[in-house]
């Protein structure tokens, strides 16, 4: 008898500015056509951005399908609304390993909702994230000050630095989610 995939969730936290969607993309490229992963964009109730790779969501159609319980896990931060699709979840049940992009916020609530989560943080020393974010110049972000005053959270059931070069921190993710795959 075949051994069913192991699925579930791989969701990525972080302060602003740790490069956390820049690594899911890397580890997205490098693991392209590999069928354990997918990499689902999320829904945001804004378009898509240079530092953010979502797919955009009007906030009236967010509204109705949060009340309505089509997400798997939603969320609401800096004023707007974030989702997983409602595909991701069908995923994981197909025994595949779904990697996101979530907010700190919603650990908790995601390992009570979500199979078979595994919380990776991703940071960077705080002068680092700084300067990342100062150069987003991007005023939804808020005051910095704040943001950057969040720790990484101690739910957290790995975590990966990236202060150094992008390819050591996808190296590392990467390593994380062929861990969680049984590959590794």
């Amino acid at each position: 008898m075949a051994e069913r995939p192991i699925g579930g969730f791989v969701l990525v936290v972080g302060p602003s500015g740790a490069g956390k969607d820049t690594v899911i993309a890397a580890a997205r490229a490098r693991l392209a056509g590999d069928p354990p992963f997918v990499f689902p964009r999320r829904l945001v109730t804004r378009p898509p951005s240079a530092h953010e790779d979502n797919a955009e969501i009007a906030e009236a159609d967010f509204s109705r399908a949060a009340a309505a319980g089509a997400f798997p896990l939603h969320w609401r931060v800096h004023g707007l609304g974030y989702a997983i699709p409602p595909e991701a979840l069908e995923e994981a049940a197909r025994g595949r390993i779904v990697v996101c992009n979530i907010s700190r916020r919603v650990i908790e609530a995601a390992r009570r909702m979500l199979p078979g989560v595994h919380v990776v943080a991703i940071t960077a020393a705080p002068e680092t994230l700084a300067a990342r974010l100062a150069a987003r110049d991007r005023p939804e972000d808020g005051d910095l000050g704040a943001r950057l005053a969040r720790a990484v959270p101690a739910e957290a059931d790995a975590t990966v630095v990236n202060d150094s070069e992008r390819s050591i921190a996808t190296a590392n993710f990467v390593a994380i989610l062929l861990d969680r795959a049984g590959r590794r």
